[in-house]
C-alpha cells in the first residue's frame, strides 16, 4: 500500500493548521517590521537576496511574499471543504449552510473595511484588504462547492478568462493599458467603487481572479476528503501543471505575472505553489505522522482571524509603538546600535502577540465568524 492508503485522513487536518500557522507567523513578524529591520541590518550583504523575498515584487515578477495572500485564501477554501463536510454529516440543510456562509461573508467584509476605515485625516472606504477579498471569494467557493471537480475547474478557467477580457478589451480612455500600473481596468474600477486609486497598484477586482485560489482550495479539500489512494501525488501533479502554465504565460510574453492586479499567470503560478505547500504539509504531517512540535505555528493558525485583526487594527495603531518605546527605553543604556534595538523590539512585540494566542489556545478560546 502507498503511505496515503495506510494513514487514513484524521477528522482535523493538522497540516492545514500548520500551513495557516506558518502564514500567520510570517504576517505577524512582518507587522512588527522585523523584516524591514533585518533587511536594513544586512544591507547588500549575502543575505540580501533572501531578504528581498520577504517583500512584494514592485510589479512584474514573483517573490515568496507574493504567495502569502494566495496561501491565506487557498487555505480558507480547504477549511471550507472540511466545514461543509462536517455540516453535511450533521444533517445541516443547504439553506442553513448558505445562511451561515452569507453571514460569515458579511462579517469578513465588515472587518476588512474597518481595517482601513480609520485614518489620521478622517474615515476612509477601501476594498483592498484581504478580508474584503475573502468575503467575496469564500461565498463564490461555497456556491460552487456542490459541483463536480471538473465543472469547478472549468469555472475557475472561466474566471481567469473573464479577467483577461476585462483588462484587454474594455478600452476605457486613460485605463486601456492592461498591464500598466495606474492605467489598467482594475484602476478604473477603483475610481467607480471608491473614487480613488491605490498608489501601490492594488485593485479591488482582484477578488475575481483570486476567487480561483479559494475555489481551488475547496476543491483540494474535497479531494482530500475523498477515497483516492494517491492524494499527495495528485496534488503534486496539479501543482506542477499550474506552475508550468502560469510561468509559461509570463515567459512567452502572453500575460505577465503581476501580483498587484492578480493576472491570470500570477493566479496560476501562485496556486501551483499553494498546492505544492499543501502537498508537502499533508504528506509530512498527516501521512507520515509528524504531528508533534507544531505548537509554535498552530497556536496562531487556530486563531488566525483574531491575531490578524489584532496586529492590523490594535497593534499597528497603538500596541507596537507602545512596546517599541518601552523596549528602546530599557535598552538605551546598553550601548547597542539602533538597528539591533529595533530588531529586539520587534522580537518582543512578536513574543507578546504569540503569547496572547497561546493563552487563548490554552483556554480553548477560538474566534471565528
Amino acid at each position: 500500500m502507498t503511505p496515503d492508503q495506510t494513514n487514513p485522513l484524521p477528522q482535523r487536518l493538522l497540516s492545514l493548521d500548520l500551513m495557516r500557522g506558518i502564514i500567520m507567523v510570517l504576517l505577524c513578524l512582518e507587522s512588527t517590521r522585523m523584516f524591514e529591520h533585518v533587511a536594513e541590518a544586512t544591507g547588500n550583504g549575502p543575505l540580501e537576496p533572501i531578504m528581498r523575498q520577504l517583500f512584494h515584487h514592485p510589479w512584474n515578477g514573483l517573490r515568496f511574499w507574493d504567495l502569502i495572500q494566495p496561501g491565506f485564501m487557498f487555505i480558507a477554501g480547504v477549511a471550507l471543504a472540511f466545514s461543509l463536510d462536517k455540516q453535511h454529516k450533521a444533517g445541516v440543510s443547504w439553506t442553513s449552510s448558505f445562511k451561515k456562509a452569507l453571514k460569515r461573508s458579511a462579517w469578513l467584509f465588515f472587518w476588512g473595511v474597518l481595517d482601513y476605515a480609520v485614518r489620521k485625516d478622517g474615515l476612509s472606504f477601501e476594498l483592498w484588504d484581504v478580508l474584503t477579498q475573502l468575503s467575496f471569494t469564500s461565498l463564490v467557493a461555497f456556491l460552487v462547492f456542490g459541483w463536480e471537480l471538473r465543472t469547478q475547474a472549468i469555472f475557475c478557467v472561466g474566471l481567469l478568462l473573464l479577467t483577461e477580457i476585462l483588462y484587454r478589451f474594455t478600452h476605457v480612455p486613460g485605463f486601456d493599458q492592461p498591464f500598466t500600473d495606474q492605467h489598467n481596468f482594475g484602476n478604473y474600477m477603483d475610481t467607480i467603487l471608491m473614487n480613488k486609486i491605490n498608489g501601490g497598484g492594488w485593485v479591488a477586482i482582484n477578488c475575481i481572479p483570486t476567487a480561483v485560489h479559494t475555489v481551488a482550495g475547496a476543491m483540494a479539500g474535497k479531494f482530500l476528503l475523498g477515497n483516492s489512494n494517491k492524494k499527495t501525488r495528485t496534488l503534486l501533479i496539479a501543482a506542477a501543471a499550474c506552475l508550468l502554465i502560469g510561468f509559461s504565460l509570463d515567459w512567452t510574453g502572453i500575460t505577465p505575472i503581476i501580483k498587484r492586479i492578480a493576472t491570470s499567470s500570477f493566479t496560476l503560478a501562485s496556486l501551483g505553489w499553494c498546492l505544492l505547500g499543501l502537498a508537502a504539509c499533508y504528506w509530512w504531517v498527516d501521512v507520515q505522522g509528524h504531528r508533534k512540535n507544531l505548537l509554535f505555528f498552530t497556536v496562531m493558525g487556530m486563531n488566525a482571524l483574531f491575531i490578524y485583526l489584532f496586529f492590523e487594527i490594535v497593534a499597528s495603531r497603538w500596541f507596537n509603538d507602545y512596546v517599541n518605546e518601552v523596549v528602546l527605553g530599557l535598552l538605551g543604556p546598553t550601548g547597542m546600535t539602533t538597528i539591533i534595538k529595533n530588531i529586539m523590539a520587534s522580537a518582543v512585540i512578536f513574543a507578546l502577540e504569540w503569547g496572547i494566542c497561546w493563552f487563548l489556545y490554552k483556554k480553548r478560546i477560538f474566534f471565528k465568524v
